[in-house]
């Protein structure tokens, strides 16, 4: 039986139409033994204040949960009522849960994660969080609610989640819906990377197709960067290759231009020269930090291993791409891959390099995903693909969908990574109907 002390209500605001109420909930750091070390997981609960009577039963609609992308990104913290929240809020209360190692959940970083000893100490502690994990504190946080069965939005990694969720608890589930999370179940991570280089370049074509003028700009800013030292304002130096790294922004159709107004105008004339503007350097700087999300440069690669060590896999792929060698013309920029070097430059990561490198030789990691399972699958659940996505490549979402039991597709080149972002309420209302539409069929 959960201590009272198993979970806590802190409190609640209401606020531009959304009654907030923060939980926390002690979980096992491991669940194979619910009796060991402890962390506290926040979540959120959204409901609609109309929905809630005050100071009586709390609100009776169903639950949604939401597992938010990274891995390592802590759950949204809405300002304000609109996109996918306002549109789910019509049917469900949400949880928006800060996986643990994020947010106020356990968080991991270069200050906190020395407490637990060196470096072997530190990845094993790491085995504790992967989507397995996020998914068994999902499910006892679901009991500790007294819900018989939820429903659940996946974004990206978040999607991955879900179907590690599918894979070992579907009785819990009413429905599943996935947004550019359609992770492979199956195959090498080389497989992964090889597939996501391809789209990467396709889209640096497609921008400097918009923009020629930035393929000479964005070179001008290397060769500079070659010849003089500029620095970021936390200190290191700016390379070539963490230039490169803008590339997470072709990942979305509103941040792709973010590239293009980055590199109207780069430079600035001083008495010293010509420089790279504090202006320039400072949106760079925070393009290319990991200080606000370190977890996801440490495990990234793990998310997609299942009995292997993951062995620094995009840079190993890299070396068969030479287009993407700093001195190629077009300079290409990059995704969201993760390699060695960022644990030499940035200063958020440099205290993590020994156990970065020490969690991608793990070599037992557990699997993810029941096959068997995903392939009898009775949950109602939809996924957009997005036919451009830079991030989950496509055909390999189609892979893991027709693994997947009763999984309705929508398959869409109207949006790319962010689809949730850029017309949340559209994607989740398109994705719940297709849900309905196959419970009905199942009827």
């Amino acid at each position: 039986m959960a201590s009272p002390s198993s979970h806590r209500v802190l409190g609640s605001v209401e606020r531009t139409g959304m009654r907030l109420t923060d939980h926390v909930f002690e979980v096992p750091l491991d669940h194979d033994n619910p009796a060991g070390e402890q962390l506290e997981i926040h979540a959120r609960e959204i409901a609609s204040p109309a929905k809630v009577e005050k100071g009586a039963d709390p609100d009776p609609a169903p639950w949604l949960v939401f597992f938010q992308g990274g891995p390592g990104m802590a759950a949204n913290r809405p300002l304000e009522l609109g996109g996918w929240l306002e549109e789910a809020l019509k049917t469900f209360r949400v949880l928006l849960l800060d996986q643990r190692g994020t947010g106020r959940s356990a968080p991991i970083n270069r200050q906190t994660l020395p407490l637990r000893g060196g470096t072997r100490e530190q990845a094993n502690y790491l085995r504790h969080f992967r989507a397995d994990s996020i998914v068994a504190d999902a499910e006892l946080i679901r009991r500790r609610l007294g819900v018989e069965q939820w429903s659940i939005l996946g974004q990206s990694f978040g999607g991955f989640c879900a179907l590690s969720y599918l894979s070992t608890a579907p009785g819990s589930l009413r429905e599943a819906l996935i947004t550019g999370g359609l992770g492979p179940v199956t195959g090498s991570i080389e497989d992964v990377y090889r597939a996501t280089y391809t789209r990467v370049k396709a889209r640096n074509e497609e921008f400097y197709g918009w923009y020629p003028q930035d393929r000479e700009m964005a070179r001008q800013v290397a060769e500079h960067l070659l010849a003089v030292p500029e620095y970021l304002p936390t200190g290191e130096r700016l390379t070539v290759h963490r230039f490169q790294m803008l590339g997470n922004l072709l990942g979305g159709n509103s941040r792709v231009h973010q590239l293009h107004f980055l590199l109207e105008d780069p430079f600035v004339t001083t008495v010293d020269g010509k420089r790279l503007s504090d202006g320039f350097l400072e949106q760079v700087g925070s393009v290319v930090s990991y200080a606000a999300n370190p977890l996801y440069a440490v495990m990234h690669e793990s998310i997609y291993s299942q009995g292997r060590a993951t062995g620094w896999a995009a840079d190993r792929v890299l070396a068969e791409r030479p287009d993407f060698n700093t001195a190629a013309d077009p300079l290409l920029f990059t995704g969201e891959m993760i390699h060695p070097w960022y644990f030499e430059e940035d200063p958020a990561l440099i205290p993590l390099a020994a156990v970065a490198d020490k969690v991608s030789k793990i070599d037992d990691w557990g699997q993810l995903y029941d096959l068997d399972q995903l392939a009898r699958n009775e949950v109602p659940a939809a996924a957009a693909v997005y036919l451009d996505d830079i991030f989950v490549a496509h055909e390999l979402s189609l892979q893991t969908a027709g693994r997947v039991a009763g999984l309705r597709i929508w398959e869409t080149g109207d949006y790319h990574h962010d689809g949730l972002r850029q017309d949340g309420a559209a994607v989740f209302a398109r994705l719940l109907n297709l849900c309905r539409q196959e419970r009905a069929e199942r009827v």
